[in-house]
């Protein structure tokens, strides 16, 4: 079993920050790619921002220059440091995770169950 959990969403001004981590957990042998996204309402889930485990990094347009995504492998977790928000960043954040739980198994996709962020303006 694996599990994803988030912490470190919550109601913020516009031009504030926020900082948002996830913990993943259970029987892991290896995680790929780690990411969040996020889901407002009337929304789609969309792709915020991603990490490989070298370090490499993606971010949606929107994102540039005010989220970074950070990991720690050794403890398999993943932050995602928010700064200069907008009202538009109201979303549920989800953290998503590609892992392998044995060797040699194909790795799958898990999902933490969401946190909140609110901008208000």
């Amino acid at each position: 079993q694996v599990q994803l959990v988030e912490s470190g969403g919550g109601l913020v001004q516009a031009g504030g920050s926020l900082r948002l981590s996830c913990a993943a957990s259970g029987s892991i042998f290896s995680i790929n790619t780690m990411g969040w996204y996020r889901q407002a309402p009337g929304n789609e889930r969309e792709l915020v921002t991603t990490i490989t485990s070298g370090g490499g990094t993606i971010y949606t347009d929107s994102v540039k220059g005010r989220f970074t995504i950070s990991r720690d492998n050794a403890k398999n977790t993943v932050d995602l440091q928010m700064n200069s928000l907008r009202p538009e960043d109201t979303a549920i954040y989800y953290c998503n995770a590609d892992i392998s739980r044995f060797r040699n198994i194909r790795s799958r996709n898990y999902w933490g169950q969401g946190t909140q962020v609110t901008v208000s303006s």
